[in-house]
C-alpha cells in the first residue's frame, strides 16, 4: 500500500538527504529490494501521489486502488497509446503501460497527486515505469528458472520410480531428453546421502554440483533428510563420497554395483549401508558383501525353486508381473507408507499389490517365514538373467531341501550361536518373536513376560547378529532363515510348492 501519508515522510528524506532521485532509484535495483511493491511505495513518497499498479482487469499488483476511466485503462492495456495524461476532479493523473513478461500482457501504472506534474516528478514516473518493467520481468524469470528447477526434479524422481519397477527402457527414453547418454549402460550404484531436512536442498545441489549430469540426483519422497544418486560410473561415485568431508551431520552409504533392473535392490543395499555409516568416523560405508544364506546354497536347484515359486505370476502380462515384483520386493524391505513414496503410488496400492501377490503364491505375509520365503526367492529372480531353467525339477525342490545343506546348516548354527553368551536367554526370545510375526505382545504372552521386555531382548540381540532385526528387511530375514535352516521354525508353506517337499522337516 503506497499514498501520501508514507509520502510525507518519504519526501522530507528525499529533500535532506544527499542522493538524487535517479539514485534512489537505482537502490532498488539492489539484491536486497526488487520489490515492486518497494518500488511503488518509493515513487508515491517520491512524487507525493497515490499510485498503483494493475492489471488490465484492475487486479492491483502493487500500491492501493486509484480510480481512473476504464475506457482509457483499457486503451493502455491494449497498448493502442503508451502514455496519458489528464487532469480529472482536480486531480492530476499520470497513466503508463508496463509490458509484463507472461504472454504479451501489460499493466497500468496509474499515479494521481493534487499538484500539476512538473518536468522532474513525470521524469520520476517514466522511469520508475521502466524499472517496474524490467523487475517483473525479472521476478518471472526467476519464477521460471524454479519451474524448471522443479520439472527437473520431478523428472529425476519419475525416472528413479520406473528403474524401481525394472522398466529400464522406459528410464533410459526419459532421461535421454535432459540428460542424454546419462543411463546408456547396464549397471550403477546407487548412494543414500543423509542430512539434517532443513539442509536437504543444499545438500541435493551439491550432489548435483559435484556428480554433473552423470548421475541421477533425486531428493527421496519418502525420508526428508535423504538423497538419493544413481550412479552410473565410477569417477561421480568417488567426487560423492567426498561430499562428506566437511559436512558434520551428513552420513553416506552406497550399494554394490547392480543391474538397473536391480535399482530396487540397491536402494535397499545403499539404506543398509546407511545405517552403518552413523557408527563409523568417516561417516560413509559401502554395503558389505557378508556372506549371504543364498550363497551357500545349491545354485541350480536354488534357481528352479525360485522359478516354481514364482511361476503364478508368468501368466500375468509383463507390465504389471515387473510392477507386483518390485512393489513386493520394496514392500518387503519398508514400510507400505515409505514404499508408496518411492514409487509415487498410494499406500493402498502398494497394499493391494502386495495382496495379490500374497494370493497368488499363496504366502502369507503375516508369518515372518513366508515373508522371508517370498524375499529369499524374489532376490533370486532379480538375479537369474538369462540362465536355463530345467522344467524337470520343477516342483521337485522345497525350500527345507535349500536349507538343509551343510554349508547353509553351519552358517545358521554360527550366526545363532553368539546369542548363547548372552545368559538372557536372547536366543529364545527372538524365535518366540519372530513366531509372533514381530509382535512383542504375543511373544510376551507365549514366553510369559513383559512385551517390554520382548522388545529389549530383540534390540540387544541386533549388534550380537551385527544386524537390523526391528526394522524389517533383508537382515531380518537372513535371521530367519537361519531359524528354519535349524528347524527353529515350521517351514512356511506355498501354493506352488512339491506338497511332499513342503511337508517335509528340515532336519535339526
Amino acid at each position: 500500500m503506497a499514498g501520501r501519508a508514507h509520502g510525507a515522510v518519504m519526501g522530507t528524506a528525499h529533500h535532506t538527504a544527499n542522493p538524487t532521485w535517479a539514485e534512489e532509484l537505482l537502490d532498488q535495483l539492489r539484491p536486497n529490494g526488487r520489490d515492486p511493491h518497494r518500488v511503488v511505495a518509493w515513487l508515491a513518497a517520491a512524487v507525493a501521489a497515490d499510485v498503483c499498479l494493475a492489471e488490465a482487469d484492475g487486479t492491483p499488483l502493487a500500491g492501493r486502488p486509484v480510480p481512473a476511466d476504464p475506457a482509457l485503462t483499457a486503451d493502455l492495456a491494449t497498448g493502442r497509446i503508451a502514455a496519458a495524461a489528464l487532469e480529472d476532479h482536480g486531480r492530476h493523473l499520470r497513466l503508463l503501460r508496463v509490458t509484463l513478461p507472461q504472454r504479451a500482457r501489460a499493466a497500468v501504472l496509474t499515479v494521481a497527486r493534487a499538484a500539476p506534474f512538473d518536468r522532474r516528478a513525470a521524469d520520476i514516473v517514466t522511469h520508475t515505469a521502466g524499472v517496474l518493467e524490467l523487475l517483473l520481468r525479472a521476478h518471472e524469470t526467476a519464477a521460471a528458472g524454479r519451474r524448471l528447477e522443479q520439472a527437473a526434479s520431478d523428472l529425476r524422481l519419475a525416472i528413479l520410480q520406473l528403474l524401481m519397477v525394472e522398466d529400464t527402457v522406459s528410464a533410459r527414453r526419459v532421461a535421454a531428453g535432459l540428460w542424454p547418454g546419462l543411463l546408456d549402460t547396464e549397471t550403477a550404484c546407487v548412494y543414500v546421502a543423509e542430512c539434517r531436512p532443513e539442509q536437504r536442498d543444499r545438500l541435493a545441489e551439491a550432489c548435483l554440483d559435484a556428480t554433473g549430469e552423470r548421475a541421477l540426483v533425486v531428493r527421496c519422497p519418502a525420508m526428508d533428510g535423504h538423497v538419493i544418486v544413481v550412479v552410473p560410473g565410477e569417477t561421480a561415485a568417488d567426487e560423492l563420497r567426498s561430499l562428506v568431508d566437511g559436512r558434520p551431520g551428513t552420513f553416506l552409504g552406497g550399494s554394490t554395483r547392480q543391474s538397473l533392473a536391480r535399482t530396487a535392490t540397491a536402494y535397499g543395499q545403499a539404506v543398509s549401508a546407511l545405517a552403518v555409516a552413523r557408527f563409523r568416523s568417516d561417516r560413509a560405508a559401502l554395503y558389505a558383501e557378508r556372506t549371504r544364506p543364498e550363497r551357500l546354497m545349491d545354485p541350480g536347484p536354488l534357481r528352479d525353486w525360485t522359478r516354481t515359486v514364482l511361476r503364478p505370476l508368468d501368466g500375468l502380462a509383463h507390465h504389471v508381473r515387473a510392477e507386483l515384483l518390485a512393489t513386493t520386493r520394496l514392500g518387503l524391505e519398508f514400510t507400505a507408507v515409505n514404499t508408496a513414496k518411492v514409487l509415487g503410488v498410494s499406500r493402498n496400492t502398494v497394499r493391494a499389490r502386495m495382496d495379490r501377490v500374497e494370493g497368488l503364491l499363496g504366502a502369507d505375509f503375516s508369518d515372518l517365514a513366508g515373508r522371508a520365503a517370498v524375499h529369499l526367492a524374489l532376490n533370486t529372480q532379480a538375479g537369474l538373467g538369462g540362465t536355463v531353467h530345467d522344467p524337470a525339477a520343477a516342483g521337485r525342490t522345497g525350500l527345507g531341501d535349500l536349507l538343509s545343506g551343510p554349508a547353509v546348516r553351519t552358517w545358521a548354527h554360527a550366526l545363532l550361536a553368539r546369542l548363547d553368551a548372552d545368559g538372557r536367554d536372547l536366543r529364545g526370545t527372538l524365535r518366540a518373536w519372530i513366531a509372533a510375526g514381530g509382535n512383542a505382545e504375543r511373544a510376551a504372552r507365549r514366553l510369559g513376560v513383559h512385551a517390554q521386555t520382548v522388545r529389549e531382548h530383540v534390540r540387544a540381540a541386533e549388534p550380537v547378529l551385527e544386524r537390523q532385526l526391528l526394522a524389517a528387511g533383508s537382515d531380518l530375514y537372513e535371521v530367519v532363515l537361519a531359524h528354519l535352516a535349524l528347524g527353529d521354525l515350521p517351514e512356511p508353506a506355498l501354493r506352488t510348492a512339491d506338497r511332499n517337499n513342503t511337508d517335509s522337516a528340515v532336519h535339526g
